[in-house]
C-alpha cells in the first residue's frame, strides 16, 4: 500500500541563508542575461558556479520556477524561460494595480527611516537618469522594490509582486539600451520615492500610472 508524501523538510535558519544566497546570485544572473533565455542549467552546475551546496540551490531553483524564470522539467533539465512580449504585456496589466496599491500603502505607512531611504533613493536615481546609467539604474530600482514591499506592510500583496519583479527587471535589461526612455522612468521612479517620503498616496499612486505608461510603451516598442 503507498504512503502519503511526507511533508517538506523544515529548514534551519542556515540552511534558509544559504537558499538565500543561491536566489540572489542566480536571480542576478538569470536578469542580467548571464544566464540567457533557453540556457540549460543543472543544479551540479550551479551549484560548482556559486559555491554552495545542491539543496540551497535547489531550492532557489523552485523559487524561480514560481516566479517564471526558469521551467524545471522532470527527467528533462532545467531551462532559464523564454523572454515573451505578449506575456509582459499582460504581466504589466497586473502590476499596475498591485503596485498602485503598494506605493498609496507604503506612502501611508512607512515609518521615519523609510521615508528617509526613499529620498536617499531618488538623488540617485535622478543621477543615474541624468547619466543614462542603465547598470545603476537597475540595482537603484531594486533597491526601490524592496523598500516598496517593505513599507507597503501587505504580506499578500508582496507575494504578488514578487512573482512579477524578476521577470519585469530582466525585460527592461533585455531592451532598455534599444527602446528605453532611461532618464524620464528613472524620474518617475524618484518622482513615487519622493511622494511616498512626503506621505502623498495620491500623487504616488498618479506617479505610478505614469510609470506603467511609460513601461507599457517600452514593452510594446520591442515588437517592432
Amino acid at each position: 500500500m503507498s504512503s502519503l508524501a511526507s511533508p517538506p523538510r523544515q529548514l534551519l535558519p542556515a540552511e534558509e541563508s544559504l537558499v538565500d544566497q543561491a536566489y540572489a546570485q542566480i536571480e542576478e544572473r538569470i536578469v542580467t542575461l548571464q544566464l540567457a533565455p533557453g540556457q540549460v542549467v543543472s543544479e551540479n552546475m550551479l551549484s560548482a558556479l556559486l559555491g554552495l551546496g545542491r539543496t540551497p540551490v535547489r531550492e532557489a531553483l523552485q523559487q524561480l520556477a514560481r516566479e517564471g524564470l526558469v521551467v524545471i522539467m522532470p527527467k528533462r533539465g532545467i531551462i532559464v524561460s523564454e523572454i515573451d512580449v505578449r506575456k509582459q504585456l499582460k504581466l504589466l496589466e497586473v502590476r499596475r494595480e498591485i503596485e498602485r496599491y503598494l506605493v498609496g500603502s507604503a506612502a501611508r505607512r512607512a515609518e521615519a527611516e523609510e521615508r528617509q531611504a526613499f529620498d536617499d533613493l531618488a538623488e540617485r536615481l535622478d543621477a543615474a537618469g541624468a547619466s543614462s546609467d542603465g547598470e545603476a539604474f537597475l540595482a537603484l530600482d531594486r533597491s526601490f522594490n524592496r523598500l516598496l514591499l517593505q513599507a507597503g506592510r501587505n504580506d499578500y500583496a508582496t507575494a504578488v509582486m514578487k512573482l512579477m519583479q524578476g521577470l519585469s527587471r530582466r525585460f527592461w535589461f533585455a531592451h532598455y539600451k534599444q527602446s528605453a526612455n532611461l532618464p524620464e522612468a528613472a524620474q518617475l521612479h524618484a518622482r513615487i520615492a519622493r511622494h511616498i517620503a512626503a506621505n502623498q498616496p495620491e500623487l504616488a499612486m498618479q506617479d505610478l500610472d505614469r510609470l506603467i505608461d511609460n513601461v507599457e510603451t517600452f514593452t510594446r516598442a520591442t515588437l517592432d
